[in-house]
C-alpha cells in the first residue's frame, strides 16, 4: 500500500515543476554575461535573473483555448498586509473539454492545484523582486534584463489585482532611482499602461499607481508623466479616488499625487494644476480637510495624522501659484479650519501639521490682510500661535511665519481702549510664554545673518519680529501704568513686575541689536 501512495507523490511534484517550468519561455533571450555580471551586489545576478524568468507570461498557443487567471479568480481586493504569497498562474491545455464526464471531477481538483502552486511561485518571486528593487544596484539590474517588459507583459494580460498591485510596485521601487526611472520613460506604451491602472476600483493597487506616478513626475522626465495624465477624464479620476476613498493610505498617496505636480517644474503646474482647478481641486480639498479635521477633533486616530499633514502641505504650496492662490487665499473655510488646528490643545500629535498650518496662515493674510480682524481677539489662537514654536527649531521660514501672523494679530490689539480686565488677559498669556519667545530670541539670534543671502525672507523675518515685539513693549507698559489702579489680587495672580521687567528686557535687546544691524 506504501508503494502504491508514493506513486502519485512523485508524479505530483513532477506536475508541479513542469508547471513553474512553463513560465520560462524559450523564445525570451537572456541578457549578455557582460551586462549581467559587471554590478557588484550581495544578491547573486544570476538569482535576479531567475526571478524575474519566473514572472514571464506564457505565451498562448492556442488563444482561444486560454485562459490567463490572477491570485483572485473573482477579482476580490486582497490585504496587502497578507504575507502569504498567491500569484498569477497559467492554464493553457487545448485538449481539455467544456463537458465534464465522470471522473472529471478529480481532474478538475489536480488542475485547480498546478493552478494555485504557479500562482505561489509567482507571487514569491514578485515580492522578493519587489525588495530587491529599493536597492539601487539591484534595480539597475533588474531594468537590464527586462524585468520593465515582463512586468508590461503581465500588466497587459492579467485579472489579478494582486498581480497587479505587485507589478507597480515594483515599478515604485525602481522609480526611485535614476536610470530605473530613464528606462521606464523609454519602454514604449509603459507610461500610458501605468494611467490606466488609476482606473481600477482595488486600494493597493491605486496606492501604488499614485506612488508611481509621484516619483516620475519627481523626475527629470517629468514632463512626459504630465502629458499622460493632462486628459480631463484622467484628472477627473484622481479628484474623484481623492474625495471618495475613505482609505487613509489612498487619501495620502493621492493627495501626495497632486504635491508632487505643485513640486515639480513650472511646466508641469502648467499643464496639470490649472485644468484641475477648473475641475473642483479647491473644493475638494476644502472637504478633505474638513473631514480630517473632525476626525481630529472627534477621534484622534494616529494613522490619519500624516494624511491631515500632506493636504495641509497641498494647500500651502497651492496658495504661492498664481493660478490657484486667489482661490486658496481668499476661501474662509480653509482659514477657519487651520486656525482651529492652531487652537488644538494636543500639539505633540500633529505637530507637524500645526506648523505647516502657521505657514499657510502667514501666506493667506500676506493675500488677505483684513482677515486678519476676525482673529484679533482669539487670545487662544494667540497662545496657540506661541505653542507651536517649540517645533520648529530647525525651520527658520516657520519661525518666520509664525512671527509674521503674531505681529499682525497684536498691531490690531487696542490697549489704549481696553478695560484692566481685557488687558490683563493678554499680558497673562505673554508672560506666560516668554520663556518661549526668549528661547527663540537667544537660539537664532545669528538667523538674520545667514538669511541675508535671501533678502525677502531675512527682511520679513526682521520686521515681523521686531514689530512684534514691539507691540508686546507697547502692552506691557499700558498694563505698567495701569497697574497703579487695579486691585491688589488681580496683579497677584497674572503679573508681577519681576516678570514684566524680564520680558520687557527680552523685547528691547532684541530691538536694539536688531536696529544696530
Amino acid at each position: 500500500m506504501a508503494a502504491s501512495e508514493s506513486t502519485p507523490t512523485r508524479e505530483e511534484e513532477e506536475g508541479e515543476q513542469l508547471e513553474e517550468d512553463r513560465f520560462v519561455s524559450s523564445h525570451h533571450p537572456s541578457a549578455p554575461p557582460d551586462e549581467l555580471f559587471d554590478i557588484s551586489t550581495t544578491v547573486d545576478p544570476s538569482y535576479v535573473i531567475s526571478l524575474i524568468r519566473k514572472l514571464l507570461p506564457v505565451e498562448p498557443k492556442n488563444v482561444d483555448n486560454t485562459e490567463i487567471r490572477g491570485s483572485n479568480c473573482n477579482n476580490e481586493v486582497v490585504n496587502s498586509s497578507n504575507d502569504s504569497c498567491k500569484s498569477m498562474g497559467i492554464v493553457d491545455d487545448p485538449t481539455k473539454s467544456d463537458f465534464r464526464g465522470e471522473g472529471d471531477e478529480d481532474s478538475h481538483k489536480e488542475e485547480n492545484a498546478c493552478l494555485s502552486a504557479g500562482e505561489e511561485v509567482w507571487e514569491e518571486c514578485g515580492c522578493v523582486l519587489w525588495d530587491l528593487a529599493a536597492n539601487q544596484t539591484h534595480a539597475e539590474l533588474m531594468v537590464q534584463n527586462f524585468v520593465l517588459e515582463v512586468l508590461l507583459a503581465n500588466l497587459m494580460v492579467t485579472q489579478s489585482v494582486r498581480v497587479t498591485e505587485i507589478c507597480l510596485g515594483i515599478m515604485g521601487n525602481l522609480a526611485c532611482h535614476e536610470v530605473p526611472l530613464k528606462h521606464i520613460v523609454s519602454s514604449n506604451g509603459l507610461i500610458a499602461v501605468i494611467v490606466d491602472q488609476l482606473f481600477l476600483d482595488d486600494t493597493q493597487c491605486l496606492c501604488e499607481a499614485f506612488r508611481l506616478l509621484s516619483s516620475g513626475l519627481q523626475g527629470g522626465e517629468c514632463i512626459k508623466w504630465a502629458e499622460a495624465l493632462q486628459f480631463e477624464h484622467i484628472l477627473s479620476r484622481i479628484l474623484w479616488v481623492m474625495e471618495n476613498t475613505l482609505n487613509p493610505q489612498l487619501i495620502e498617496k493621492s493627495v501626495g499625487l497632486l504635491l508632487s505636480m505643485i513640486e515639480s517644474q513650472r511646466e508641469v503646474e502648467h499643464i496639470l494644476l490649472s485644468p484641475l482647478m477648473k475641475l473642483g481641486l479647491a473644493s475638494v480639498l476644502v472637504n478633505l480637510l474638513t473631514f480630517e479635521m473632525s476626525k481630529l477633533t472627534n477621534d484622534r486616530i494616529p494613522e490619519r495624522y500624516p494624511v491631515l499633514d500632506v493636504i495641509l502641505r497641498a494647500l500651502e504650496a497651492l496658495c504661492v501659484i498664481d493660478v490657484c492662490s486667489q482661490e486658496i487665499c481668499s476661501n474662509k473655510e480653509i482659514f477657519q479650519l487651520v486656525c482651529d488646528l492652531i487652537k488644538f490643545p494636543d500639539k505633540v500629535e500633529v505637530s507637524t501639521s500645526c506648523v505647516t498650518a502657521g505657514l499657510l496662515i502667514a501666506n493667506i493674510l500676506s493675500d488677505v490682510p483684513d482677515l486678519a480682524s476676525s482673529i484679533s481677539q482669539d487670545l487662544p489662537f494667540l497662545q496657540g500661535l506661541f505653542d507651536i514654536f517649540p517645533f520648529t527649531s530647525d525651520d527658520s521660514e516657520a519661525r518666520c511665519a509664525l512671527w509674521n501672523v503674531i505681529a499682525r494679530f497684536l498691531v490690531r490689539v487696542r490697549e489704549d481702549e481696553m478695560s484692566a480686565s481685557n488687558l490683563r488677559q493678554y499680558v497673562f498669556i505673554l508672560l506666560s510664554k516668554s520663556d518661549v519667545i526668549e528661547d527663540d530670541l537667544f537660539d537664532h539670534q545669528f538667523d538674520e545673518k545667514k538669511e541675508n543671502e535671501s533678502l525677502a525672507t531675512s527682511g520679513r523675518k526682521s520686521d515681523a519680529r521686531t514689530l512684534a515685539l514691539r507691540r508686546i513693549t507697547s502692552i506691557l507698559n499700558k498694563w505698567n501704568a495701569l497697574k497703579d489702579f487695579c486691585e491688589k489680587d488681580m496683579m497677584e495672580d497674572y503679573a508681577t513686575n519681576e516678570k514684566i521687567g524680564r520680558l520687557l528686557d527680552i523685547c528691547h535687546g532684541h530691538n536694539i541689536s536688531g536696529t544696530s544691524e
